[in-house]
């Protein structure tokens, strides 16, 4: 069995507290770590602060040799990390390797920014006052930066707050999940071999009391959470006066179009609402089909999400695998049943074995049940028609959530509406809300979240403006 010490400042070290790790799968014990205390965190928090001007000192090359060496390096240990990944979070080796990859990419894209960072020039002679004087803006780091990541990326999501503080020169106390702390600390061993200054990075699994001051000490200059919308806004409250990121997931919503291609929209629609048992922020839950198309659309969507194989996560044929663990399986089959029980027609699924629950298609739903007013985080898809894209915009934004959408058209007029109409922080055409890659903006509104990640807009909230006033002569 691995033991993994965690990350105290760029030490790695170990508690008295022990953390141990189960394959949701099988729920064996593969791996061990340790909880962070109280003292632990204070020792990151003073190690972090004595770093911080040498961190903030370094040159965009420095950073970008950091930022690319991760890069690399996580490509090299692919296949080893693959599976950690698939062990801890039960997550098919498909989706691991994949999660490798974007991983990469987030600490790639990251070092290309740290060579532009923001800065301009700017006049100031639009008013009398202004005359002869001129304006140099440059951003500095706001300082330490708090982040607390989920099970589902463990590895992706942590990148999203670590690559950008290491670019903004900014050091950061990162707390993992405690289903999945792994991979987010075999990360911070590749970030180890690195010469990014000690202090810079600690990766301390917590309880959540001991986590709470992340959120509450004034120390952190910045907190970056992900999670859900339950934990985050009560956080956001208890934060004092650091900035605040959020990003807290959605019940995400589908349109798809008479004009769409309807196999193809079947097939991103499979993926969108199965991939990793669901249990992504922006995962496919809502899909509205317009009446002409909607039975057609319906009956393919069924077989192909009866096709999908179940099985071990380690083996590469496997689609669809466990869930976290039992408890949010048991509340995914109370979702369900909840729904049948109010008139709800289901299609395929509803079963649950342990920590699986089948991939389930239910119609005939009411906007107030739960598998559509709140984030399923399962197997679970409802489809509904509608007449015009003006109800389906509607059926959409019905909801308190506002992460991502998408639209399977080719009417552009259709295109143009949805964009325009739609209560969403992206509109993805011709494919599902899922889609992300790493470099754009993302984020929500209404419950789903504050602010925005993506490499170039995380690095912006890790930095603070500050303009120089000159003569211009």
């Amino acid at each position: 069995m691995d033991t993994y010490d965690i990350c105290i400042g760029g030490s790695f070290q170990k508690t008295d507290k022990f953390l141990k790790v189960a394959n949701p799968f099988n729920n064996e014990v593969f791996a061990e770590t340790y909880l962070g205390r109280e003292a632990d965190l204070e020792e990151a928090i003073s190690k972090a602060q004595s770093a911080e001007n040498v961190v903030k000192g370094l040159s965009s090359f420095e950073r970008f040799e950091i930022l690319r060496y991760i890069a690399n390096t996580l490509m090299q240990r692919k296949d080893r990390l693959s599976r950690v990944l698939a062990q801890e979070s039960g997550k098919p080796l498909i989706y691991a390797g994949a999660e490798v990859d974007r991983s990469s990419q987030t600490f790639l894209i990251a070092a290309e920014e740290s060579k532009r960072l923001p800065k301009e020039y700017i006049s100031l002679d639009w008013t009398p006052g202004g005359k002869d004087k001129e304006g140099l803006v440059k951003y500095f780091p706001v300082g330490l930066v708090a982040g607390i990541s989920p099970f589902n990326f463990p590895m992706n999501l942590a990148a999203h707050k670590i690559a950008p503080a290491i670019a903004a020169g900014c050091p950061i106390i990162l707390k993992p999940a405690s289903a999945t702390p792994l991979s987010t600390l075999e990360l911070a061993r590749i970030i180890g071999e690195t010469s990014l200054p000690k202090g810079a990075l600690s990766v301390i699994p917590m309880d959540r009391t001991t986590g709470m001051k992340l959120v509450t000490d004034e120390r952190f200059k910045l907190l970056t959470f992900t999670g859900s919308p339950e934990v985050g806004w009560k956080m956001k409250k208890e934060a004092g006066k650091k900035k605040v990121v959020l990003e807290l997931g959605g019940n995400a919503g589908v349109i798809v179009c008479g004009s769409a291609d309807v196999d193809f929209a079947v097939r991103r629609c499979i993926v969108g609402g199965f991939a990793y048992s669901g249990q992504v922020c922006i995962h496919a839950q809502r899909i509205f089909v317009e009446r002409k198309i909607f039975d057609e659309f319906l009956e393919k969507f069924v077989v192909s999400a009866q096709s999908l194989r179940f099985g071990d996560p380690l083996k590469p044929e496997t689609q669809i695998s466990v869930m976290i663990d039992e408890p949010n399986a048991k509340r995914v089959e109370d979702w369900v049943r909840e729904a049948i029980g109010n008139g709800a027609k289901i299609l395929c699924g509803g079963k649950r074995q342990g920590a699986f629950c089948d991939p389930t298609v239910l119609t005939n739903t009411k906007k107030s049940m739960k598998v559509n007013c709140l984030e399923v985080f399962g197997p679970v898809v409802t489809i509904e028609p509608y007449t015009t894209i003006q109800e389906a915009v509607h059926m959409v934004n019905d909801t308190n959530f506002g992460l991502q959408a998408g639209i399977f058209t080719h009417n552009m007029n259709e295109i143009n509406y949805a964009f325009i109409n739609l209560d969403v922080g992206g509109v993805i055409v011709n494919d599902v809300p899922t889609f992300r890659v790493d470099h754009m903006p993302y984020g929500g509104i209404k419950d789903s979240g504050l602010g925005r990640e993506g490499l170039k807009y995380a690095i912006l909230d890790m930095m603070e403006p500050k303009i120089l006033v000159t003569d211009a002569r």
